[in-house]
């Protein structure tokens, strides 16, 4: 992709190469995301080792723990994550203003509100048993995805802390450790996950009770690197009172950025629940589910060119250069493509072998394994027009791609996904057909958004009370000192 001869404007082939892509800021990038990729789809490997472990022990803990993973999903995981992005913005424009200490700030305000809504989610994981059959779920299946989420709990709240210290830690350009934490703490959980499975009387319990070991285990980890490293002096300077006074400022990003997450997310895990509704209730729930944990992969893989993207866009806009921003996602985009071509060769010669990671061999299990294969055209199609993101997070445009993905995805793609699914008896295909045309409504919005959009500094400096970002207070009229206060030991 990315060639020798680009060194400068005077070879041809330096000129052809930069006329397709910026070869400078394609480096930066990949270099960026190759880690950023291998980060996320380890962490978020986690909770799904966990169900594939639980699927080989039978058919209705196959639908349990895939139905279970999905309500985390929705109802949790989303979420939190959508969360800690608003620390891209908060922290990536403190980081490329040269206001360190806000860093640290930001980081522990996060913290605090994911905390408060991780309480709120427990509670509803609780009732999930009642819930899911008051969705007109199977009571059986219910009854295990419930017992699964219960165990899963203490794993919310590491889940929450550990986006904070990812995001904390991206803004910073700081992708090898927590690179390197991923690929230890993946190997630990499978270990532990077999374990708890095999070797203990927990059984089907242990799969989610050694997600929550696992992730507690990551947040620790890098929490004690963080704390113990002196690179990280000017941008963590301990637990500070003050944090609390920023709480504010970061939920006026932090909640759009959850819903703009939440929207795209629900739209997925809908097919889930909608896949509890048809004929053959198990084996729809079971491939819809193995399908959107496809889709997840795909996506933790492109978020990792979408998280080079956002670092890059909100570096340079709190820098004062709205040009090299807009450089930066042009060239993003193009990277994003490319890359899903890749994911899509994978899928392509490997689908089989990817299915039987949750499935085995037994009577029924090759029925769902051969509608799984035919459902691999669709995914692919779904994963190429997905891969198309990134900026808005970075611009603080959080409550723009909110809008976006209402519209898109639910007034879009799921009326097309119901009609098709349960009118014209397509069943899963139908729905993810529905899905793919809200991922290509969306797709077209964002491309339109990013090339009409304005890149100045005026997006993030002079409407302060829309975007809250890093470098201004709520109320700026009565808190302007606090730039400096913060800025102080930076």
């Amino acid at each position: 992709m990315i060639v020798e001869g680009g060194n400068g404007e005077e070879g041809s082939k330096g000129r052809w190469w930069n006329k397709l892509v910026d070869v400078e800021e394609a480096k930066k990038q990949i270099f960026f995301s190759l880690s950023t990729i291998l980060t996320n789809v380890f962490f978020s490997l986690i909770p799904l080792v966990s169900v594939m472990f639980a699927g080989h022990l039978g058919e209705l803990q196959l639908a349990g723990a895939t139905l279970a993973n999905s309500w985390a999903n929705v109802t949790g995981f989303a979420f939190v994550v959508g969360l800690s992005g608003a620390l891209e913005t908060l922290c990536g424009q403190g980081f490329g203003a040269k206001l360190y200490r806000t860093l640290g700030i930001y980081l522990q305000a996060s913290c605090i509100i994911s905390t408060f809504f991780c309480f709120l989610i427990s509670i509803i994981w609780l009732y999930t048993e009642s819930i899911l059959i008051l969705l007109h779920q199977d009571p059986q299946i219910s009854k295990s995805a419930a017992l699964f989420l219960k165990f899963l709990i203490p794993g919310l709240f590491a889940y929450a802390f550990l986006q904070n210290m990812l995001r904390f830690l991206q803004t910073q350009s700081i992708y090898v450790m927590p690179m390197v934490f991923s690929v230890i703490v993946i190997v630990i959980h499978i270990g532990i996950t077999y374990g708890f499975v095999h070797w203990t009387t927990l059984g089907f319990k242990g799969a989610p009770l050694a997600a929550s070991v696992s992730l507690w285990i990551s947040v620790l980890m890098l929490a004690f690197t963080v704390n113990c490293t002196k690179s990280f002096e000017s941008t963590w300077e301990g637990f500070s009172f003050e944090s609390f006074d920023y709480v504010l400022t970061g939920l006026k990003l932090a909640l759009p950025s959850a819903t703009m997450e939440c929207l795209e997310e629900w739209a997925f895990e809908i097919l889930v629940f909608m896949g509890g509704l048809m004929p053959n209730p198990a084996k729809n729930t079971s491939l819809l589910a193995m399908c959107v944990n496809t889709q997840e992969i795909g996506y933790m893989v492109t978020y990792g060119l979408s998280a080079a993207a956002s670092t890059r866009v909100s570096n340079e806009l709190g820098a004062g250069n709205p040009e090299r921003a807009k450089n930066a996602m042009v060239v993003n985009l193009k990277l994003s493509v490319l890359l899903s071509f890749a994911i899509i060769l994978a899928l392509v010669c490997g689908h089989n072998i990817w299915a039987g990671f949750f499935i085995d061999s037994n009577g029924n299990y090759a029925v769902l394994k051969e509608d799984f294969a035919s459902m691999t055209p669709l995914l692919a199609i779904s994963i190429i027009v997905d891969s198309v993101q990134g900026a808005a997070r970075g611009c603080g445009w959080q409550h723009l791609v909110a809008y976006v993905n209402l519209a898109t995805f639910y007034f879009v793609g799921m009326t097309i996904a119901g009609l098709l699914g349960f009118k014209f008896k397509l069943y899963a295909k139908g729905m993810w057909i529905g899905i793919i045309c809200g991922l290509s409504c969306q797709a077209s919005t964002l491309l339109l958004i990013t090339v009409l959009k304005k890149w100045t500094q005026s997006d993030l400096l002079k409407n302060p009370e829309q975007e809250a970002p890093v470098l201004v207070s709520i109320d700026v009229s009565e808190r302007n000192t606090n730039i400096d206060h913060l800025g102080k030991s930076s």
